[in-house]
């Protein structure tokens, strides 16, 4: 029995037609439209509408947002690392300075800050950066709630330069010291004070000899340069930093006291342990003989907050961001064409 043949026709189109041919929906033809410039100028609007909302929304989801979350500090073993740089109107003879802490320990165990004979009246140059300094560190103590997003956004770190060498020098014998360097401490309550004469350790505590000094050789107008806790870190702002307080008498003492805030800040890229603080200033002088008693001097008395801030930058979630563009260009798109 003989085989047929059979030949089938081969389709030598593209298959991608049939499926674009292929619709379950009923549409007008081209040629029931009828085209309008109200039209057109309605699609080019919705258009236009669409972009802008797109790109703002895409900008509103790049700018983070900060988070604070306060939670106790449980952290008993860490350790409090305090930067100091400050100028007293006093030789570098006549003052002491050290810190004692809440467990009796002199905190000199752990180092000393370096003494340097100076002046206290700065050259012209120096003057400059110093109150350059003072009013931008000024402005942000008082700004700081409207531009701190923008601090650690940026990732903006102020830290205090040391001023430049003197333009002049001069032909005068030295009036001031300037006391500076970071001490790492024991993590609890402490004072840090600088008064008359060495201080001498005692079993006990310890003392500050000035037998050989009169009420005249007093004087505690000071500079502060820099004054703070922890290591640098985006958004911290050290509120002390900047100040020039002149004494009016010889016989003065300046308390500071600082709350010391234990502080995380995590950003995308790092996370920082550091710290930040609040302080209140007062002042009075010294007279045994009008009831006002107490020992002349700058006295900075710290404690430590038992909460800890964590401040997190956070940004929303990319599915409700990419929900949020749907939504935007489909109900752009639905009541344009209504």
């Amino acid at each position: 029995m003989e085989k047929e043949n059979i030949s089938l026709l081969r389709y030598r189109g593209s298959k991608l037609n049939k499926v674009k041919e292929l619709d379950i929906f009923p549409k007008l033809e081209e040629t029931f439209k009828q085209k309008s410039s109200v039209g057109g100028t309605l699609s080019i609007i919705s258009f236009l509408l669409i972009f802008w909302l797109i790109y703002s929304e895409t900008v509103y989801f790049w700018d983070s947002k900060f988070v604070f979350k306060f939670t106790p500090d449980t952290d008993f073993n860490a350790k409090l690392k305090i930067n100091v740089d400050m100028t007293v109107a006093m030789p570098c003879s006549n003052v002491g300075a050290d810190i004692l802490d809440s467990t009796n320990q002199n905190a000199f165990k752990f180092g000393s800050l370096e003494e340097e004979d100076t002046w206290f009246e700065l050259a012209s140059n120096q003057r400059r950066q110093f109150e350059s300094e003072r009013h931008f560190n000024s402005y942000l103590r008082e700004e700081y709630h409207s531009v701190k997003d923008i601090l650690w956004r940026n990732r903006y770190i102020h830290i205090s330069q040391e001023l430049p060498p003197r333009s002049e020098i001069p032909n005068r014998p030295h009036d001031a010291c300037r006391i500076h360097g970071s001490l790492i401490l024991n993590k609890v309550s402490g004072n840090f004070h600088i008064t008359a004469g060495k201080s001498l350790s005692l079993p006990r505590g310890h003392i500050h000899i000035s037998a050989f000094m009169s009420d005249k050789d007093y004087n505690f107008t000071h500079r502060i340069n820099r004054f703070s806790f922890g290591d640098p870190s985006p958004g911290i702002v050290h509120p002390l930093e900047g100040d020039e307080t002149i004494a009016s008498q010889n016989m003065v003492l300046y308390q500071y006291f600082i709350e010391v805030v234990p502080t995380t800040v995590k950003t995308f890229l790092t996370t920082v342990d550091t710290y930040q603080y609040s302080v209140k200033e007062l002042s009075r002088p010294i007279d045994h003989n009008k009831g006002s008693h107490g020992m002349p001097g700058i006295f900075f008395k710290y404690d430590v907050s038992a909460l800890k801030v964590h401040v997190i930058q956070e940004r929303e979630n990319i599915g409700m961001f990419l929900a949020k563009l749907c939504s935007i260009i489909g109900g752009i798109y639905v009541c344009s064409s209504m």
